[in-house]
């Protein structure tokens, strides 16, 4: 795939998982089972870690508000990088369950800077 400007950038670097899922349907079911795998540990990842910090108060809110804002942070971008003409199922469970992961990843930081 030749790539003539910037926007041709996602079809090009996704274009190989494409070819790989479409050769059979147990990398079609792989890349499917891998993706939900990936969305349920990043989901329980955040819900661990939202529990872990306690009841609504000052603080805590603040913390909520700015793992929610990295989560819609890592959503646009996904929705500016990923490709929308195939896999679009796939690749909308692999943005939440990014957008979760990192959003569980500040919550993970911001805990061990309270413990410590």
């Amino acid at each position: 795939m030749k790539i003539n400007s910037l926007s041709d950038l996602p079809d090009a670097l996704f274009y190989p998982l494409k070819k790989w899922s479409e050769q059979s349907i147990g990398n079609y079911n792989l890349l499917v089972g891998i993706g939900f795998i990936f969305v349920m540990f990043s989901a329980a990842f955040v819900i661990t870690y939202s529990i872990k910090t306690g009841k609504s108060d000052e603080r805590t809110t603040l913390i909520s508000l700015k793992s929610a804002y990295f989560m819609l942070i890592v959503i646009i971008a996904c929705d500016l990088f990923f490709p929308k003409g195939y896999l679009v199922n796939q690749f909308f469970m692999l943005k939440y369950g990014m957008a979760c992961f990192v959003s569980g990843l500040y919550l993970w930081f911001q805990s061990r800077k309270d413990l410590e």
